[in-house]
């Protein structure tokens, strides 16, 4: 089969073998959501669904946030790890975003300090359900993995998956390959007996 051939298999089959319902973060305000993601980077997300929770009591929006006092803020976050360039961040972004809507567009979201692609497509997929492609530590492994790639650069990734997938497709896919990852393709004793891929993984045991 060729390479359109190939992930539409991958993905059928996780789809088909993944939950309806696949949610990593808790908050679904477009502005609560899109600061828990850049809190998510070097750390759980079960880390910061427990902080967002103080977090979001303090300040509840973008004016809040942007008039909140950078110590205060450092305090509540430092659990998710690197919490002064974090917190620096969220501060910075949420005075971008006053009296503002949260842009449903790459380009637009990543001029916001703190704003890479990576969370960039989590608010298109998650809070505007457009395609997008969600590249992490899992989904970088598993596809290299599968060999839909053989890459390392997460931008170059995405761009190969949005080449070879209807847009359709992607958030799906994203998601399932990151749940795969989590739950399966362990990076260092991935589940292969187990593993739903396993009939056609080229590096099954790896």
């Amino acid at each position: 089969m060729n390479e359109k051939e190939y992930i539409l298999k991958i993905y059928e089959i996780l789809d088909k073998n993944s939950k309806d319902n696949i949610v990593f973060l808790d908050r679904k305000d477009p502005f609560q959501f899109l600061i828990s993601v850049i809190l998510s980077a070097q750390t759980t997300d079960k880390m910061v669904n427990i902080v967002t929770v103080e977090l979001f009591e303090k300040y509840k929006n973008a004016k809040q946030l942007a008039n909140a006092n950078y110590d205060e803020v450092c305090n509540i976050i430092k659990p998710t790890g690197f919490y002064k360039v974090k917190a620096k961040n969220i501060i910075n972004c949420a005075k971008a975003l006053t009296n503002k809507e949260v842009p449903n567009n790459i380009d637009e979201l990543i001029k916001l300090p703190g704003v890479g692609r990576k969370t960039a497509n989590c608010v298109i997929g998650d809070i505007y359900h457009q395609g997008a492609v969600i590249v992490d530590t899992h989904v970088k492994r598993v596809l290299n993995r599968l060999n839909v790639v053989n890459e390392k650069d997460p931008t170059k990734i995405e761009m190969k998956v949005r080449n070879l997938l209807e847009e359709k497709y992607l958030y799906r896919f994203s998601m399932t390959v990151n749940l795969h990852g989590r739950e399966c393709c362990h990076s260092r004793k991935p589940n292969c007996d187990s593993c739903v891929l396993n009939s056609f993984c080229p590096k099954i045991g790896v």
